[in-house]
């Protein structure tokens, strides 16, 4: 039987100095000892395992008792008390090179260097003498803005995921690099909140002036994976003038770049997964000048309810090498039971992005032809598709929109309306528009590009009432977007958020391209239409006094009081 990462007691395994050859030629050429640099962090472990292969990881994750073998080949793990990201749980350090840069809030709590050296100290201390595991990553597929990461683990599968989440540098990379950033992740280390200035025991903290991040108290992996996110968050718009987007994106047979902005729920993975485009990655990227290119090297997709016939690249995934997560076994076999929760409704898959047959490699395109982001409008009131001006674009980007229908949380018995600013607030070191106004510029320099916003929710009513889109139709609209056909046809203006509505689509029936068609009561629809741009406006203000002109000036129309 399986146990919990955190029912583990603490041991230590000594089975002798475990080296890569690359890493002993290191050493005979006279290259800096990797052990070394450990011990200049200021901890020893009894034993360090570096680099090793997804085999080796998954062999020993086996005899250490933390996994098990699915029926599929991946290995599977139970990360203990931890299934998700504790944002609450996640700080910044607050000195010279953050204080004036970042967005303080409760997303971006704030921690102090003398907080810092203490958990730093402690968390070090505890590390001597333990096994290790280490491996030397990169993060960017563009090697302009390529950041090396060293991360140090507690166990096997916890270094697996970073071999299958992050870039593998070649073994001839690994003779000589160094790294930009650190990660030391030690799940068996607990803060003490009086003390070490944490709300808890678990905790992420990131340091952007000496570039490490700690976390501690979780086993958790997409700890690991976010923490790198939030790094490139911030450099890369602060310091290159590079838009960080939360989105995936693929890429046609002609070069043409799509992205897909979206909340959980929305389909952005399975919208962005098209056998008939090369798949440029699923969840975080960067826009340069002439070039859009994945942050990592692999993917990280939610798996309840996964079935071949739903998601098959996702499916097919699940295989030697990949991480499966939280999940359970149908009884008396190895075959994941995807519909089980009872764990976490968040059951996880990390796998390397080659295992998607059509990956791009690199992992990098050129300027993106279409933009799309995705809304579940559970009122029924945003159109199918429409077309949105720069103003509308930046103004939506900040808004990042969708809404939760009933049963998909305690408590929500009704649609209620969720914001995350730019698809991702809570992974935004900088304040959001700081990545809008960014957007905005990359539209100037690139007027071609089309921003579309896309609704897969509901038509003809508020969930309960009206009818959910048809995935059909939905593909069929982003098809008509991508190859131009939405180019030349007619549009109306909708008469309260002002998109461009267009009247007709290929084998998309006209009236749902037109809300207020699809409404038996049509001043219900207008009223709903109104109800719904208060809470965009409302939800705007907090961003308001940071927003310029043009922003501001695409907000929705507010009824106004008799």
């Amino acid at each position: 039987m399986l146990r919990k990462y955190d029912e583990y007691p603490i041991k230590i395994y000594i089975v002798g100095l475990h080296l890569q050859p690359k890493i002993k030629m290191m050493q005979e050429n006279g290259t800096k000892n990797p052990n070394a640099q450990v011990s200049s962090l200021g901890f020893t472990p009894s034993t360090i395992h570096w680099n090793l292969s997804p085999a080796e990881l998954s062999d020993q994750t086996v005899k250490l008792g933390q996994g098990t073998i699915t029926d599929m080949g991946a290995l599977a793990v139970n990360t203990g008390k931890f299934t998700g990201r504790s944002p609450k749980d996640k700080f910044t350090v607050k000195d010279a090179t953050t204080e004036n840069s970042v967005d303080w809030s409760d997303i971006n709590i704030a921690i102090s260097p003398e907080h810092f050296e203490l958990i730093y100290n402690d968390l070090t201390k505890h590390l001597n003498g333990k096994e290790m595991w280490a491996r030397d990553a990169y993060a960017c597929a563009d090697p302009k803005h390529r950041l090396n990461i060293r991360v140090y683990n507690e166990t096997p599968w916890a270094n697996l995921f970073c071999y299958d989440l992050f870039l593998r540098p070649s073994e001839d990379e690994l003779m000589t690099q160094t790294p930009d950033w650190t990660i030391l992740q030690a799940p068996s280390f607990q803060a003490d909140p009086t003390v070490h200035g944490t709300r808890q025991g678990n905790f992420t903290i990131v340091n952007f002036s000496k570039k490490i991040i700690l976390i501690g108290g979780s086993a958790y992996t997409g700890e690991m994976k976010k923490g790198i996110f939030g790094v490139l968050n911030y450099i890369l718009p602060h310091e290159k003038g590079v838009l960080s987007m939360h989105c995936s994106a693929n890429e046609g047979k002609d070069g043409d770049v799509a992205l897909f902005f979206g909340l959980s729920g929305t389909g952005k993975t399975t919208l962005s997964a098209d056998p008939n485009r090369q798949l440029i990655g699923d969840d975080e990227h960067g826009w340069d000048a002439g070039s859009v290119f994945n942050f990592e090297g692999g993917c990280y997709a939610k798996c309840i309810d996964l079935t071949e016939e739903k998601e098959p690249q996702i499916y097919a995934a699940i295989k030697p090498n990949a991480l499966v997560e939280n999940t359970t076994y149908l009884e008396g076999t190895q075959t994941v039971n995807f519909a089980d929760g009872s764990i976490t409704e968040n059951t996880r898959v990390a796998y390397p992005i080659f295992h998607i047959n059509n990956a791009k490699e690199p992992s990098v395109g050129g300027n993106p032809k279409n933009i799309f982001f995705l809304t579940c409008d559970a009122y029924g009131i945003l159109p199918p598709i429409s077309r949105l001006d720069k103003g509308q674009a930046m103004y939506s980007f900040i808004s990042g929109y969708t809404a939760k229908v009933a049963g998909t949380e305690v408590g929500v018995t009704e649609p209620q309306a969720t914001f995350s600013a730019c698809f991702g607030r809570a992974f935004l070191p900088l304040h959001p528009t700081k990545y809008a106004e960014l957007l905005g510029k990359k539209l100037d320099e690139n007027p071609d590009v089309k921003v579309w916003l896309v609704n897969t929710g509901w038509s003809g009513g508020p969930y309960g009432i009206g009818q959910r889109m048809k995935l059909s139709y939905t593909r069929a609209m982003i098809t008509a977007a991508m190859n131009g056909t939405l180019n030349d046809v007619s549009y109306e203006k909708h008469p309260v958020f002002g998109f461009e509505m267009p009247t007709s689509c290929p084998d998309v029936p006209a009236e749902l391209l037109i809300p207020v068609n699809t409404w038996e009561n049509k001043e219900e629809y207008l009223k709903k239409s109104y109800d719904l741009a208060a809470m965009f406006v409302k939800n705007f203000e907090k961003y308001a006094s940071q927003a310029n002109d043009e922003i501001l000036a695409a907000a929705p129309k507010v009824m106004q009081n008799a």
